[in-house]
């Protein structure tokens, strides 16, 4: 949203520079993102989070200008003090929850030409071509207040009537409307739509019609301030592809107090501008807003912040931000202004001390560390929220960053990974108002927003990259009301090749399954296995399901794999020969099979012994067959056994493979000799090759 500095100065005046307030509203979470130089003005290019659609208004930055610097708001101008007589006109709110609020003015006898340079200046700046002087107060009322007006020409509203209504709530339907760009739409029985006695007129909160505009002929103006609601607003700009300013800041949520406010400044901006006689007003209020009441203490302020906030400094605060407070013993309520909407619960109060007391003054410390024992016999329900603190915790230190998405996905999500469609995360549930055709559906992998997440950092010139996300899926149950939710951790590492002094011949995919496997024993799951994947979109020689338990018990806790080729292809990315890897685990599952109790055993006293051996064996066995074997021969002297290459080509016959195998060998109570190895390797050896029908490689 573009602002001019000279503009908030005049509501909340301020000494400092442009760049200094700039930087002060960044700092409490309204990026200035550029500032355009514009003659003797600052422009601030100020990004607005979609919590905060009060400050979508000069009047909304300038009341956070205040709160920083703790000066007053001075408003605009906007009281009439002359109006001529009442109002002979009728006003029906025939849908009481789609509209909350609505007033009206009429102003008389205007005349419609350019607006003043100034107006058409600011206007200009903020982005907004001018129109006339009637449409142009209404559009900088709107960039004002942030509160949308519409101006309808009086002598087109038939019956002197306005009515706020649905086809559905006029029992009528076929309906179609041409708005203001020309183009005629078909009308949804439950869409909001303003009419008059006889037609539609606006289609609420969106844009107005052909029919009543105001044109160079139009001699007195109905001007329309009101509250509707987001989500209707939301649905019918979606349905219709229009978006406008007006649909922009309605969706959001706009201040339904302030609206009488701002159609007094748009009618006294009118008569300033444009001449006429102001009338009296209409204001129709049927659902009055209640504002949550909110109790907290300044103890629990000051441990949530990690801070020692006096308690008059926290009151400080949040009084600069215009909220109602009532002290109670040692602590408060606050009531929210109905333009903050956003605060609900103590968290947000909280949240809004942080803001004005200054993030940058919070200081830095470690976080305490307090050594003892791992909890003993976890409730099951609150073992998932254990098992994701794990997994996060693991990835964190293996240098992946965390990913947070929406849980929305397509149909085209899962043709590119080439799922089939008899495969179970095709069973999707339609979203039935989509924000996009992109998010039609509910999330039944995190893939896809992994892959996404990729190709935006590439975009911006990453070369490597460790992402993983933990959120929810969703699978559509037959003939069950809700879906299957299962808690899922996946994640992606990329890297292109770079020249460099020092290689690292280990394929990412083995680092990956490194991670993966430092988890699973960082949650004390023992009973795992890796086998060949199915997964389409995995390369099926780089490629493993994660199993856990064995025989009917085994449970398909998730996936890990380097992209198929085709995947790369599909995604467009141009590097030579990256290296790109995705896992999926079901949290759910690893949930599960963790085991609540540690066993804890002292250091080795003594020196371990390695073996490293090479056998030939078919093709078809797989590698994670061969651990199961190694496995599966006990003794007390045996630590650890991994298998580190599979290897076919040269000197290997056709339809075998060499698998080498690492076996760690060491005594808890003496120094191991290698006589004793040796003869213990090779009973192990004999095992296996009896077991693979195979052969030491040569």
């Amino acid at each position: 949203m573009r602002v001019p500095f000279e503009w908030l100065n005049e509501i909340a005046p301020v000494t400092q520079t442009p760049e200094e307030v700039a930087h002060n509203l960044t700092m409490i979470g309204f990026e200035v993102e550029a500032i355009d130089r514009t003659g003797d003005d600052a422009v601030f290019e100020v990004n607005v989070t979609p919590n905060r659609p009060d400050c979508l208004s000069v009047i909304g930055l300038a009341r956070e200008i205040s709160a920083f610097y703790g000066i007053p708001v001075e408003f605009p101008e906007h009281d009439v003090l002359a109006e001529i007589g009442g109002l002979d006109f009728n006003v029906d709110i025939l849908d009481k929850n789609l509209c909350n609020r609505y007033a009206g003015r009429i102003v008389r006898d205007v005349k419609i030409g350019e607006s003043p340079e100034w107006m058409k200046k600011r206007l200009e700046k903020c982005g907004i071509r001018s129109i006339n002087n009637v449409v142009d107060v209404t559009n900088y009322v709107l960039l004002e207040f942030g509160h949308p007006l519409h101006a309808f020409d009086l002598s087109t509203l038939k019956g002197n009537r306005i009515r706020i209504a649905t086809p559905a709530n006029l029992k009528t339907s076929g309906v179609r409307f041409k708005t203001l760009d020309g183009v005629e739409h078909a009308i949804e029985n439950d869409m909001l739509l303003i009419w008059d006695e006889e037609k539609p007129v606006a289609v609420a909160g969106i844009m107005g019609g052909m029919d009543t505009e105001v044109k160079n002929s139009t001699t007195d103006i109905f001007i329309e301030s009101a509250y509707f609601d987001p989500v209707s607003v939301r649905k019918t700009s979606k349905q219709l592809g229009i978006k406008t300013e007006s649909s922009y800041r309605f969706e959001r949520g706009t201040d339904i107090k302030i609206l009488k406010k701002a159609l007094d400044r748009a009618a006294y901006l009118m008569k300033e501008v444009a001449g006429g006689s102001i009338y009296g007003k209409i204001d129709i209020y049927p659902k009055r807003y209640v504002a949550p009441k909110i109790s907290l203490t300044f103890e629990r302020i000051n441990k949530i912040l990690g801070l020692r906030l006096a308690k008059k400094d926290i009151l400080d605060c949040l009084n600069r931000l215009g909220l109602e407070i009532k002290e109670a013993g040692n602590g408060f309520t606050v009531k929210p202004p109905t333009y903050r909407r956003d605060v609900q619960n103590e968290c947000d109060i909280i949240e809004e001390v942080a803001r004005i007391y200054g993030y940058d003054r919070i200081p830095a410390q470690l976080p305490e560390a307090v050594v003892g024992s791992a909890p003993h016999n976890i409730p099951e329900k609150s073992k998932t929220p254990q098992t994701r603190k794990t997994v996060k915790d693991a990835l964190l230190k293996f240098g992946f960053s965390e990913a947070i998405n929406y849980s929305f996905m397509s149909a085209q999500d899962l043709d590119t990974l080439s799922i089939g469609s008899d495969d179970i995360r095709r069973n999707t549930i339609a979203i039935l108002n989509p924000i996009r055709t992109e998010d039609s559906d509910m999330r039944t992998t995190l893939i896809p927003a992994m892959l996404k997440n990729l190709m935006s950092n590439l975009a911006f010139g990453s070369k490597e990259l460790r992402l993983f996300e933990i959120s929810k899926t969703f699978i559509r149950v037959p003939d069950a009301s809700l879906p299957e939710e299962k808690e899922h951790a996946a994640g992606v590492l990329y890297q292109e090749r770079s020249k460099t002094l020092y290689t690292d011949e280990t394929h990412v995919f083995y680092s990956v399954k490194g991670f993966i496997e430092a988890v699973l024993r960082e949650m004390r799951i023992k009973n795992y296995s890796f086998i060949r994947s199915a997964e389409p979109f995995l390369h099926p020689g780089q490629s493993a399901d994660i199993i856990i338990g064995s025989g009917a018990a085994a449970v398909n806790a998730g996936f890990i794999g380097a992209a198929h080729p085709a995947l790369v292809r599909n995604l467009g990315i141009k590097a030579n020969k990256p290296s790109l890897v995705l896992f999926e685990l079901n949290v759910d599952a690893l949930s599960a099979a963790s085991e609540g109790d540690l066993t804890y055993r002292p250091l080795p006293k003594f020196p371990f012994i390695e073996r490293d051996t090479a056998v030939v064996v078919d093709n078809d066995l797989e590698a994670s067959a061969l651990a199961s074997m190694l496995k599966e021969f006990k003794s007390d002297l045996i630590e650890d056994v991994s298998i580190f290459d599979v290897y076919t080509g040269t000197n290997i016959p056709e339809g075998k493979k060499s698998i080498a195998f690492n076996v760690r060998y060491r005594a808890a109570d003496r120094t191991l000799k290698d006589e004793e190895a040796d003869t213990l390797h090779n009973s192990l050896v004999e095992h296996i090759l009896k077991k693979t029908k195979g052969q030491l490689r040569q």
